[in-house]
């Protein structure tokens, strides 16, 4: 068993106006920092692109219609004030969710252990209807519901540690008893949402909002004291991440001061987790993180802690 990498240079046409936070140069730097002799031996396998089937299982056709229809032929189009289209978009988008759900099979199927896709657009803002937040599709939610609809799971966990809260997952998600979702970050930040009275329909939501200029410690606090418990009561079947690395002390959006370090033991208390309750199989997908150089530090050490369980 091992730890698979997902990605695909099409991910590289989806491109924002310049000075845009999320931006080509994040995948670059990435696979940059993935391409060493310490990463020898991911196994690397291209994001397919996914059918409409996929995208349908959390937006209705009438979102997936529009998207379609957003892009451009040249240029750039603007959804929103941070969310953008380029010839190409589409294309990026079909692989990130593709990579989610081909990473989901892969797992669930025993040819690897775990898995990190390294796609975008990211995923964990977007809604059922509405694009936003750099996002399109919700990708971390469609990974769990094909787990769910496809594979017969029934319990489901996704955390998402991104610097802001996962709105989008959370209300795709919101109904959903097979599926538990933890959300920390930063409040007061964009979107404003995220608080912890959200529990969803069925008390599966768990928001942990996060005072600005906190640093690790009392992360680690929090979720030793509010998220591990929980997640071990549940003894989840898939463990999905939302692995943003924009809460890291040098990103330029957020306010949280985190270390390289903390992302790689929330990845080592997750994968934990996925040993005790199920076979190690652990799915993870690229969020935010807009400092370039921390953001391909903290993969790096999220890769190396999920390559260290995937052996």
């Amino acid at each position: 068993m091992t730890t698979a990498l997902f990605s695909h240079p099409d991910c590289l046409e989806h491109k924002t106006p310049s000075g845009h936070p999320e931006q080509v140069a994040r995948l670059e730097y990435i696979t940059e920092a993935l391409s060493t002799s310490a990463f020898d031996a991911l196994e690397r396998r291209e994001a397919p692109l996914c059918q409409d089937g996929d995208i349908l299982l959390c937006h209705p056709q009438s979102h997936l219609d529009m998207i379609k229809a957003a892009e451009p032929t040249s240029g750039s189009r603007a959804l929103d004030a941070d969310t953008h289209m380029s010839p190409g978009s589409m294309q990026a988008a079909r692989r990130a969710v593709g990579g989610c759900v081909t990473a989901v099979d892969a797992v669930l199927a025993g040819e690897i252990r775990n898995a990190f896709v390294a796609c975008r657009p990211p995923g964990h803002h977007a809604e059922q209807s509405t694009p936003m937040g750099f996002c399109l599709f919700g990708n971390a939610a469609i990974a769990a519901r094909h787990a769910m609809e496809r594979h017969g799971l029934d319990r489901v966990a996704i955390v998402d540690f991104d610097v802001h809260h996962g709105n989008g997952t959370q209300a795709l998600l919101w109904d959903e008893p097979r599926a538990l979702f933890f959300s920390s970050h930063q409040n007061p930040l964009w979107p404003g949402t995220g608080m912890p009275e959200e529990t969803g329909g069925h008390n599966n939501v768990h928001n942990l909002p996060l005072p600005p200029h906190s640093d690790g410690r009392l992360m680690r606090a929090t979720y030793d004291a509010q998220v591990w418990p929980v997640i071990d009561r549940f003894q989840p079947q898939l463990i999905i991440i939302s692995a943003g690395f924009d809460a890291h002390q040098d990103d330029p959006l957020a306010n949280l001061n985190w270390s390289t370090e903390d992302f790689a033991w929330l990845t080592q208390k997750i994968c934990d987790l996925a040993d005790k309750h199920c076979q190690g199989r652990v799915v993870s997908t690229l969020e935010g993180g807009y400092d370039l150089r921390a953001l391909a530090a903290s993969v790096a050490a999220h890769v190396s802690v999920l390559m260290e369980n995937g052996a």
